[in-house]
């Protein structure tokens, strides 16, 4: 089997469980097999064992800024990795990431930022996306 025939494996990391459960449902319903964990450390173990094909992140787990970090290193490990940070940021404080602006925000390791709640069309729009570049 070739690698672009193999099933696609997407990391999932969030401390919203419901969230965290609903999604891998949904996605392994869509054909990917999917890796989850709840928190940073549970996910940088799993980044030990195993290379996602992409990532979706949240990023304010057991710290604010714990999305911000885990994206860093899985860019370290592999800057082919695709990141998708999802937020309820947005509508919480009104502070929006935009990727598309001129390198302002290159400090942002992720690909996408998507604000939660996030539409599942939408987020498996995206991963598709990401994984044919």
């Amino acid at each position: 089997m070739e690698k672009s025939d193999a099933v696609k494996k997407i990391l999932i990391v969030d401390d919203d469980i419901d969230l965290l459960l609903q999604l891998k449902m949904q996605l392994e319903a869509a054909g990917f097999e999917v890796i989850s964990a709840e928190s940073l450390e549970q996910a940088e173990k799993r980044l030990k064992e195993v290379r996602p094909d992409c990532a979706i992140v949240d990023l304010m787990m057991e710290h604010m800024d714990a999305g911000f970090t885990l994206s860093y290193h899985i860019k370290k490990i592999d800057s082919s990795i695709p990141v998708i940070m999802v937020t309820a940021v947005t509508r919480e404080t009104g502070i929006e990431f935009d990727r598309t602006e001129d390198g302002s925000h290159s400090w942002l390791k992720a690909d996408v930022v998507l604000a939660k709640p996030i539409r599942f069309e939408q987020l498996q729009h995206e991963i598709k996306r990401l994984l044919k570049g």
